[in-house]
């Protein structure tokens, strides 16, 4: 790509993700399964509204199907699968759009993913781009027929083993992934320098309490059901505790932090820094809390082995336990909230969370919580 991002005074490359690749390889084989000619380049949209023209690589013909690759340029990301080659092969079927994943692309084996069990590891953005590409194609070559794509990626199922996939219940190979089809580089002090720097951007601007989210998905949830613009608040990744050090420092009266459970939960066992890499403490977090709420040692060990937030709820729910677990959980989290960001500004500093699943809504909240969201408003 020719586009960048300044972190920490570098021009940083940004990247395109797999699920961008495999979108991409889609179209250039349905375009050459249709009007019969090889295609070199083929130009994307990416769900970021940036667009893509992409090489492409390794096109093979058959009389039923056209195979083609794109390579992934993960740009200045330190990304497993940068210029890994990602491969759709695609058929004429009589109608619909059907995707499934071949060599090096897992499979899902436990649920409460993003995918049910059993299918392909390929997330519903992946697949949204593949669907809009080929519903493109079609349109352009006046074809009311429908495509059946199979996304490979050579070499998957070796790097998996690298990721935590396997951790997960992905079995076989890599993860099909992208929200916005775009990848952005991950400087870990880069990030840090920028959350320090809109921090005192919105303290500058005479914001008294700000509204912190890890990434999209806490943005997303805080602008659809509260009607609270992330422009006004901190997007911090995974360094909460970072942000919330540096939010006492900038003299602030207080934080809302609203995000996912899967990583807001951590917070309830003191981990700070919500990286997979360093810790990944939720079904430890939803156990512990489940014994100290009597909870039987069934339970328990099905806590343990649970692979999402929203699967440890649903186990919960099944043993009359979800209220009582989650109160437990909410008073421990706000506690460890509390300690973190007490006595260093010489003031008072309120912190306030919002947890929610994408399943199941909000899941945790505190009592002051609603009034934040009202202070913001005023102040937005």
């Amino acid at each position: 790509m020719d586009r960048y991002v300044v972190k920490n005074r570098k021009q940083l490359a940004l990247g395109y993700t797999t699920g961008s690749c495999a979108a991409a390889a889609a179209k250039a084989a349905a375009v050459a399964l249709l009007c019969g000619k090889p295609v070199r380049q083929v130009r994307l949209m990416t769900p970021k509204g940036i667009g893509l023209t992409l090489d492409v690589e390794d096109m093979t013909r058959t009389r039923e199907a056209v195979r083609c690759a794109v390579r992934k340029d993960a740009g200045d990301d330190p990304d497993i699968t940068h210029h890994v080659l990602v491969y759709a092969t695609v058929r004429r079927i009589d109608t619909g759009i059907v995707i499934d994943g071949g060599e090096g692309v897992g499979r899902v084996t436990r649920p409460g993913l993003a995918q049910p069990v059993g299918t392909a590891a390929i997330n519903p953005a992946p697949r949204e781009q593949i669907t809009c590409a080929l519903r493109e194609v079609a349109q352009q070559y006046g074809y009311s027929g429908g495509f059946s794509v199979m996304i490979s990626i050579p070499g998957g199922e070796a790097l998996a083993a690298r990721t935590f996939n396997p951790h997960l219940g992905i079995v076989g190979g890599l993860s099909v992934l992208g929200t916005s089809g775009i990848v952005e580089p991950m400087s870990e002090q880069a990030l840090i320098d920028t959350i320090h720097v809109e921090l005192d951007a919105r303290r500058a601007a005479g914001q008294r309490i700000v509204l912190l989210c890890p990434g999209n998905y806490g943005a997303d949830f805080a602008k659809e059901t509260f009607g609270l613009d992330l422009a006004k608040g901190v997007k911090c990744s995974n360094f909460i505790g970072e942000a919330l050090d540096y939010a006492v420092y900038c003299g602030f009266d207080g934080v809302l932090l609203i995000g996912h459970a899967g990583k807001l939960i951590k917070l309830a066992a003191g981990v700070f820094q919500t990286h997979s890499a360093y810790a990944d403490a939720r079904q430890e977090i939803f156990a512990a809390h489940a014994a100290l709420c009597g909870a039987d040692t069934e339970t328990v060990r099905r806590l343990m082995q649970a692979v999402t937030v929203d699967a440890c709820l649903e186990i919960l729910q099944q043993a009359g336990l979800d209220k009582p677990v989650l109160d437990s959980i909410a008073d421990k989290l706000l506690s460890h909230l509390t300690r973190r960001t007490s006595g260093k500004s010489g003031k008072p500093f309120s912190v306030d969370y919002v947890v929610f699943t994408n399943q199941y809504g909000v899941m945790m909240q505190t009592e002051q919580a609603a009034a934040c969201i009202a202070a913001l408003r005023e102040e937005e």
